[in-house]
């Protein structure tokens, strides 16, 4: 609108008046008019001095400014003001079309058309508009792009399959192809979805350099009217089967505000999961939190879905995948207990049907003499390990009731670099040797511990003593490890229904960075709070008698409160530790024909890097056919291997990454990815605007949509590059000229008629 009143007006589009340079082009005969002009300006202003009559000073002077206004416009006129323009010389240079031939541009969502639709009408045959408007004026290439770019004959011929869209590898493309001839241009046909991962200012700045100005048209809305989007879904790369798992979804929509839908989580096709959600405000997302659990081992193909919603815009995006290896393992953790006490029972009794979770327990009975629980032959576990490749053999150390002078120096720090460096978890339980009071404020333990530990003599006669109620915090109450009932809310109420519990150890403070989920019932004293530190965590759990939780006369026999605790509060401190070799996928899903890259991190049995590995990658493609690829150091970081792998086939891979070290096998791991069309055209798939209006500013271009492309064509041949002849346009008769000259001598006779002067 506002275009067409500009052009109406002063004859050209603004965009005319961007490119061009104004000038003048005045003759002889010019100059004469001119000082005719100036010569009745001379004799106008004479005569409004000499006449008074009845006119006041202040009328004179409005009908002077008015009449020379009037003469300056007229002088303005007759030096013919011109618009000098650089203009493409018809089929003297080449312009690439690159329409984008990916799944959104099949989205119905223009008056029931698709975007496709709109390219086929407008560039589709020779006969179509634009394209014909573009091929009268260039020597036109063009070009279709989705996860790659081709040369195409006809734009007809899309199919619109596209899996993903690389925008900058498109428009490096066809400028490396058309970089001998003279270019006038891009022109990008897309809804604006790039989901490449290389960043597109990296393909612009070629554009840039060489003066070739890209034009966007956007397709598509850019906002739907109605539709529902699964967003995002966080899941564990891994987990122990039996895990429960509490998995944060994130779900936006547009147009069903209020309204309650089921989100459903399959496994494989199996509900394991059915939550209703309150969808929120359009265009507000809102987290979901689902719980289920991880039964069948293996490799395992979770599905988060939302059944479609009648006229639903886009019904792709209602569901998620996520890719979780179930490990069938068994963990194995060192519990060292300082003296006899009911807590070692009782968290034996909690996991010991947990078949992934291997509890071994030191107990020390007397002064030099332990007790072994749970060990794996006779010569297993006679002390409290003295080397690292020892207790880094273990992923996760309890440290109970045992004083800081138990331990050497060596050993104190060696506990300190099992949390650090191996990544293994640590968990301090309460007692009079535990903390402070056990002495280790100032050993190398107390730096890795959550809580702030108070100076004091380590001497175990430490006079606090207190029972408490326990609740749990903000972080406690959505935290998996303290989630000991179905829901959260259940799982709160549960905790404050809960006997009391004692507490020996006057820990009030945590430290910056660390998260406390469970407190004394005034809120003033820590029950559980952890961190994560170097490549691992640790826990601080200052309770002597969890026990209660299981053996109070409140607690029913059959109550499962106690091991459910404990279960998950193990299984999340073995998480994520790794081992000596660890097979890392950045990607758990992959197009065909689409490079992996296979990494591996590889340590000793220090946890030490090694760069002199031979490493190598077994996979074990979707018929079962197995491929060896060798990986490399890749001498950027110690311990860092890695390689390349391309698949031919749909379907699950599975990748064993062997280390070995003078023919000794040093470790293994196994990670998996799938070989699957991407769905990622389906997500956030409204036009975005705002990237296609960043490429065409950046590069000197315009950017259109479907309700302006029809100034694309001339636009192109005024601010094109390539071939280009100068032109000059007249501005003397733009009818704002002579809207104004009618106004001002309109407006002269008016005033006079006011002022009683006519």
């Amino acid at each position: 609108m506002f275009e067409s009143l500009f052009e109406f007006l002063f004859k050209y589009r603004p965009l005319v008046f961007e490119e061009g340079d104004l000038t003048f082009r005045p003759t002889a005969v010019t100059y004469l008019a001119a000082l005719a002009v100036v010569a009745a300006g001379v004799v106008t202003l004479r005569t409004y001095q000499r006449v008074r009559a009845n006119s006041r000073p202040l009328d004179r002077a409005v009908l002077t400014g008015i009449r020379f206004t009037i003469l300056a416009l007229l002088l303005l006129c007759l030096f013919r003001p011109v618009l000098v323009l650089s203009r493409i010389v018809p089929q003297q240079n080449f312009l690439a079309v690159l329409v984008d031939d990916s799944r959104s541009m099949q989205i119905a969502d223009r008056e029931g058309q698709t975007r496709a639709d709109f390219v086929t009408q407008q560039f589709g045959s020779a006969e179509s508009s634009v394209l014909a408007a573009l091929a009268d004026r260039f020597a036109l290439r063009l070009f279709s792009f989705s996860s790659s770019t081709d040369r195409i004959e006809a734009v007809g011929d899309l199919a619109y399959d596209g899996t993903q869209t690389h925008l900058g590898q498109a428009l490096t493309r066809a400028h490396e192809e058309l970089a001998g001839v003279p270019l006038s241009g891009l022109v990008v046909v897309s809804d604006g979805a790039d989901n490449a991962d290389d960043p597109l200012g990296d393909a612009l700045l070629p554009l840039q350099a060489a003066g070739v100005p890209v034009f966007t048209v956007g397709l598509g809305r850019e906002e739907y009217a109605r539709d529902i989007q699964l967003s995002r879904v966080e899941t564990p790369r891994s987990v122990l089967k039996g895990a429960a798992l509490v998995v944060d979804v994130v779900v936006a929509q547009t147009g069903y505000r209020g309204q309650t839908v089921s989100l459903q989580v399959e496994d494989e096709g199996r509900i394991v999961a059915d939550q209703e959600v309150t969808l929120p405000d359009d265009g507000e997302p809102t987290t979901v939190r689902v719980r289920f659990t991880a039964a069948d081992a293996g490799p395992r193909l979770f599905s988060f879905r939302i059944a479609p919603e009648p006229d639903e815009m886009v019904t792709q995006n209602n569901v998620r995948h996520a890719l979780i290896v179930v490990e069938d393992t068994r963990e194995k953790i060192l519990y060292f207990e300082g003296e006899p006490r009911w807590e070692v029972k009782f968290l034996r009794r909690a996991v010991e049907d947990d078949e992934n979770l291997q509890l071994k327990v030191l107990q020390r009975t007397a002064e030099g003499k332990v007790m072994r629980l749970n060990v794996d032959d006779a010569d297993d576990l006679l002390e409290f390990p003295r080397t690292r490749e020892e207790l880094f053999g273990y992923r996760a150390l309890i440290l109970g009731s045992i004083e800081a002078s138990y331990f050497t120096p060596d050993q104190l720090r060696m506990i300190a670099d099992f949390v650090s460096e191996r990544g293994g978890g640590l968990l301090m339980l309460g007692g009079q040797r535990s903390y402070a009071e056990g002495g280790y404020a100032g050993t190398p333990v107390a730096d890795v511990l959550p809580v702030v530990l108070d100076e004091r003599d380590a001497d175990g006669e430490g006079g606090f003593f207190r029972e408490t109620d326990v609740r749990p915090t903000r972080a406690g109450e959505t935290h998996p490890s303290t989630q000991i009932a179905d829901t959260e809310e259940a799982s709160a109420a549960r905790w404050l229904e809960l006997p009391p519990i004692t507490l020996v150890n006057a820990i009030s403070d945590v430290k910056p960075g660390a998260t406390t989920l469970l407190t004394s019932g005034d809120e003033s004293l820590v029950v559980l709070a952890f961190q994560r530190y170097g490549a691992g965590k640790s826990l601080a759990f200052p309770v002597q008698d969890s026990w209660m939780w299981q053996m109070h006369a409140d607690i029913p026999v059959d109550d499962q409160t106690h091991e459910i605790l404990w279960r998950r509060l193990l299984r999340w401190l073995v998480d994520g530790v790794p081992d000596q070799v660890v097979a890392d996928m950045p990607k758990d899903r992959v197009e065909l024909d689409e490079t992996v890259r296979l990494n591996a991190e590889v340590d000793d049995a220090s946890y030490e890097e090694i760069n002199t590995s031979q490493v190598s990658a077994w996979i074990t493609d979707p018929d079962d056919e197995l491929i060896e690829v060798p990986l490399d150091w890749t001498a950027d970081q110690d311990g860092e291997y890695a390689a390349s792998f391309t698949p031919s086939k749909e379907g699950l891979y599975e990748v064993r990454i062997e280390a070995t070290t003078d023919g000794e096998l040093l470790g293994s791991d196994t990670a998996y990815f799938r070989v699957a069309p991407s769905d990622s055209e389906y997500y956030d798939s409204t036009m975005r605007a705002p990237l296609l209006e960043r490429v065409a500013e950046e590069t000197g271009g315009r950017f259109y949509t479907a309700d302006t492309i029809g100034s694309l064509v001339d636009d192109i041949q005024t601010v094109g590059g390539g071939v280009t002849v100068i032109e000059e346009r007249d501005l003397w008769d733009m009818p704002a000229l002579l809207f104004l000259l009618f106004i001002l001598v309109l407006g002269e006779w008016g005033y006079r008629r006011a002022r009683g002067l006519a």
